[in-house]
């Protein structure tokens, strides 16, 4: 099966996953890119993604382990989930971004 529909789900400051959601289709593929704030917020979006038939999601680093499995916790294993990670190299700058 070819990935068709996926998510991706950003944390940035103040975001609202029912303003701050954008779609793209090359009509080969369609993502949808969801902003939230909160970790709440991205299991919620997680949620409706799932309900709208993406294939997998993936999750902003920003919102770290535990924001992960609580998304993961929260739709099982309707569809696979990543986050991104990044590498001691990169730690540091990411930790004062998110200070």
């Amino acid at each position: 099966m070819a990935l068709v529909h996926w998510g991706f789900i950003y944390t940035a400051t103040d975001a609202d996953p029912d303003r701050d959601t954008s779609i793209v289709d090359t009509g080969a593929c369609r993502t949808v890119l969801v902003g939230a704030a909160t970790p709440d917020q991205a299991v919620a979006a997680a949620r409706r993604m799932v309900e709208d038939g993406v294939q997998l999601i993936e999750l902003c680093g920003g919102f770290g382990p535990v924001g992960t499995a609580r998304v993961i916790e929260a739709i099982g294993d309707a569809v696979p989930v990543g986050a991104v990670g990044y590498g001691p190299e990169a730690v540091s700058r990411v930790h004062a971004i998110f200070a």
